[in-house]
């Protein structure tokens, strides 16, 4: 996939307000710790995580998306009439139907010829969305598009927590530990043509994508409903974290290979990455498969955890405002999901 009039103008966010410390959730899994000898502190050491954000109980993802919405929309100037699309991609939804992005668009007030959907691919959600709109700008068939996300881990992490105490063993354990990674937190990017009068500076060209996959290890991680007795469902997620991990570096070294091949690029071109946050071991193993020296990364997953689909996004914001992107670096988007899938995009910062 190459691009030659696609640009994003706005990475807008919007970070949960209720800071969880890994401490704290460990103090709830006490008499796990106590059963198995396992001292305090070892989430964080494991993970690297030390807290993450969540919204309050019965928060709307909704809400969250509409506010990073109108921050991307006062941040850019545009005209709502100009979004040919809104398109809403989180892991987390309003309902089953209809789209989440229904009562955004509404909230916005879009035209009534906006395509209006949700697009659902694990942690790549937002990166899949991008694509989308990028599609549809450079067939020539909208000018501006726009992809939210919001998620919330709240609620599963509460599953979860009570589902290791109902069920104290170490397999148990093994297989929930990436569930308490998550945080919360919700993102608005906005592409457009470059031909619109914007009020923003931020014009970050889109160059091209590659997309690998790896379907054979979809049961790697799963995140659904689970029959709990008669018309009785509670929400579950388990996760190998170990082969998931040696799988998803795999895939992820063939992403990379073809990614530069695609661009032209050697490692050395490439100026800055920005990867989807997991943690620590996540990262080095990733980094170093891929020769990527770890200084050219912006990590955030210590003090935001896992964001799902919204940590990439929100993790290259943040590297924006502090300095780390500059105007006319070569940015690789660097984001490996649950399936597998791999996604990886060249960005002219």
């Amino acid at each position: 996939m190459k691009y030659s009039r696609v640009f994003i103008n706005s990475l807008a966010y919007e970070l949960a307000p209720q800071v969880v410390s890994s401490s704290d959730l460990e103090s709830r899994l006490a008499p796990l710790y106590q059963k198995f000898r396992i001292p305090m502190g070892q989430l964080a050491a494991l993970t690297g995580i030390t807290e993450r954000r969540w919204w309050p109980k019965g928060h709307r993802l909704s809400d969250g998306a509409i506010a990073a919405a109108r921050k991307a929309v006062n941040e850019t100037g545009i005209e709502i009439s100009e979004l040919g699309a809104v398109v809403y991609t989180g892991v987390c939804r309003d309902q089953h139907e209809p789209a989440t992005a229904c009562r955004i668009a509404a909230e916005l007030g879009v035209s009534k010829d906006t395509a209006i959907y949700d697009i659902s691919n694990a942690c790549l959600g937002v990166l899949s969305g991008i694509l989308d709109i990028a599609n549809r700008i450079e067939l020539g068939q909208i000018k501006a598009g726009m992809v939210v996300s919001c998620e919330s881990a709240r609620d599963i992490v509460d599953a979860t927590i009570d589902h290791m105490l109902a069920e104290p063993t170490m397999q148990n354990f093994a297989q929930s530990l990436a569930t308490l990674t998550g945080g919360s937190g919700a993102i608005a990017v906005i592409l457009t043509d470059g031909t619109l009068p914007l009020k923003t500076t931020r014009q970050h060209q889109l160059l091209g994508a590659s997309h690998l996959s790896a379907p054979e290890h979809h049961q790697l991680c799963q995140w659904g409903l689970q029959e709990a007795g008669h018309l009785l469902y509670r929400e579950f997620m388990r996760t190998d974290a170990v082969t998931l991990l040696k799988e998803g570096v795999e895939l992820a070294k063939h992403t990379w290979e073809h990614f530069l091949a695609q661009r032209d690029w050697v490692v050395e071109q490439v100026d800055k990455v920005i990867c989807h946050q997991v943690g620590a071991s996540n990262r080095k193993q990733v980094l170093n498969a891929l020769n990527i020296p770890h200084e050219k990364e912006y990590p955030t997953y210590q003090k935001l955890g896992n964001m799902g689909t919204v940590s990439l996004p929100v993790t290259a914001a943040i590297a924006h405002d502090e300095g780390f992107l500059r105007v006319g670096d070569q940015v690789s988007f660097l984001g490996i999901g649950s399936g597998l899938n791999c996604m990886m995009l060249g960005i002219k910062w």
